[in-house]
């Protein structure tokens, strides 16, 4: 999970009993590179959860990360975000075992790739 998402989430994540890792529990913490979150989500057959349109154009340009979930919520409690997750994580993890790329804003999951 990226740096631009709260460490929350992931322990929500977590407490659900997915496998999430923040990027500040990471040896370099939220100064790691893109590239090697990348690197380090592939590695161990993750994805990357992130805000950042770098990964997305990574993605599209180099398959880079593997999987994807992109939340386009803009700003957002962390309350509200736990619940979109609730509402949306069985169609998410549905969509990620065939899907590469999906988005997630306030309404709508979209598959991208």
């Amino acid at each position: 999970m990226d740096a631009q998402l709260p460490v929350r989430l992931a322990l929500w994540l977590r407490a659900r009993g997915h496998e999430a890792i923040h990027t500040k529990e990471l040896p370099q913490g939220n100064r790691i590179a893109d590239s090697d979150i990348a690197r380090l989500a592939d590695r161990d057959s993750r994805v990357v959860i992130t805000k950042d349109a770098d990964f997305v154009e990574s993605f599209l340009v180099r398959g880079v990360p593997a999987k994807l979930l992109l939340i386009s919520t803009g700003n957002i409690t962390n309350p509200q975000l736990e619940a979109l997750f609730a509402r949306n994580e069985s169609t998410i993890l549905t969509e990620l075992t065939t899907n590469a790329f999906i988005e997630l804003d306030r309404t709508t999951l979209t598959v991208r790739a």
